[in-house]
Order: structure tokens, then C-alpha cells, then sequence
């Protein structure tokens, strides 16, 4: 009876399970992963107040807003920005920034050439009609001098570097030699980037060139007079690694 009465007793008492651990690092890990997300969320909340504050900004100057390069505006109204202060204390930026402006005011170009100054940059756009002739690369002899002209202002100012883009409107082009408007804007650059090396020897690694063909319209090509505006070169001014470049 005793043993009875012991192996009753026995029963009664509750079995310890061998998984409890599991069930605590599982309630460690779903609240690591709570912390996790709230770090998250703050993050994104940080970047998007960044974000709004520098669309405000940009509104406020008028200054298109990135797209294409993490350097550079995307497509829409380009404005040319006329005020010193808005380069800010940065001397070279503003001595660059001036330079560009004069050399469009005394060649009679303001129409033809836009200067914006953008975050550490100045980006300088032409109009492929004075540098081209409709549907080729080959530079104009009148494309030549404003490169020259566009080329000195590289050299004197060492610590930037020169980003070229060519752009097209989306009136289809299939010629043997260009196929199509990756090509045409491709060779227009390179073409662009080969002037400023054999007039100026400007060091080719301060260059790059790349086309866009027709896929960075800043206006919808719906009127002649977009499309004309579409038809471009761009060149962005960015400040290099390096304080002193030699030529």
C-alpha cells in the first residue's frame, strides 16, 4: 500500500519541460527584433524630413532637384541662377561659378548657355545647336572656340573635374553610323570630351563622357521648341580628390 501510495504521489508532480530555454530566446529574439525595427523607423523618418527640407529648399532657389547622378539635377524647368550667394562661403565655387557667367556674357551667349550652381558643382548647359550640326557629333568650328573658351576656365580651375553629357530629343535617328540616339548622344560627348583634350591637354582622367540619348528630357518633347531644348550638352564641374592636378 505504501508503494502504491508513493507511486500515486509521484504522479501528481508536474514534469519540468527540457524546451523551456526556447520559449525565453524566442521572446529575446522577437523582442531584439521589435528594437530593430523601431530603429528602422526612426531612420526613415530622419531621411524623409531630410529629403522634404531639401526639395523645400530647392523650390525656394529654384534649383531642379537630383535624378540621373547622385551630383546632378534631374530632368524638368532649368533655371539659371544669377546670385553670388549662393555659392555660400566656398571661394572656389564661386570664382568658377563667376567665370562660367562671364565668359557666356561676353561672348553674347546667355541664351545658348545656362550656369546653376548645384550643391559643390556648377553645371553648364549648351545648346547642341551651336555645337552640331542636326543629326552629327562632329563639332562646329563655332563649338570648337566655345570649348576653348569652356576649356581655360577647366584649367585655371584644377580642383574640379568635368563630367560631360549628351542628350537628345526623341525624334528617332537610323543611320549606319548612329543607329539610333544612344549613339548620336554617346558620340557628341566623346567628341566634346576629345576637344578639350587636344586643345587644352587637359588631364583625360578629370573627363568622363556619357550619353543619354532621349531619356532626360528636361521638357516633353510635344513642341518643336522642347525638343530644341532637349537637344543638349551638359557639363558638370565637380570638385576631385586631389588639391593640385597637374596639366
Amino acid at each position: 500500500m505504501y508503494r502504491h501510495c508513493k507511486h500515486e504521489m509521484s504522479e501528481d508532480v508536474p514534469t519540468v519541460s527540457r524546451n523551456g530555454w526556447a520559449v525565453v530566446y524566442a521572446g529575446f529574439i522577437i523582442m531584439l527584433l521589435c528594437f530593430f525595427i523601431m530603429l528602422c523607423a526612426y531612420s526613415v523618418t530622419d531621411r524623409s524630413k531630410v529629403s522634404l527640407a531639401v526639395k523645400s529648399f530647392s523650390s525656394a532657389v529654384s534649383l531642379p532637384t537630383t535624378a540621373r547622378h547622385p551630383s546632378l539635377p534631374e530632368s524638368g524647368e532649368n533655371a539659371s541662377l544669377k546670385s553670388s550667394n549662393l555659392t555660400g562661403t566656398d571661394s572656389d565655387l564661386d570664382g568658377l561659378y563667376h567665370s562660367i557667367q562671364k565668359m557666356a556674357a561676353t561672348l553674347g551667349m546667355e541664351q545658348d548657355i545656362s550656369a546653376s550652381v548645384y550643391g559643390k558643382g556648377v553645371l553648364l548647359q549648351l545648346s547642341s545647336s551651336i555645337l552640331f550640326d542636326a543629326g552629327q557629333a562632329e563639332v562646329l568650328p563655332e563649338g570648337k572656340k566655345l570649348i576653348a573658351h569652356v576649356g581655360d576656365i577647366l584649367v585655371s580651375h584644377p580642383m574640379y573635374d568635368l563630367r560631360i553629357e549628351g542628350h537628345t530629343d526623341n525624334t528617332p535617328i537610323h543611320t549606319v553610323r548612329y543607329p539610333s540616339n544612344w549613339e548620336l548622344s554617346t558620340s557628341r560627348a566623346v567628341n566634346v570630351l576629345r576637344c578639350f583634350i587636344e586643345q587644352h591637354l587637359v588631364n583625360a582622367s578629370r573627363l568622363s563622357a556619357v550619353g543619354f540619348g532621349e531619356y532626360s528630357p528636361h521638357f516633353p518633347n510635344n513642341t518643336p521648341e522642347n525638343k530644341s531644348k532637349n537637344r543638349r550638352v551638359e557639363l558638370f564641374f565637380s570638385k576631385n580628390n586631389v588639391k593640385k592636378v597637374v596639366q
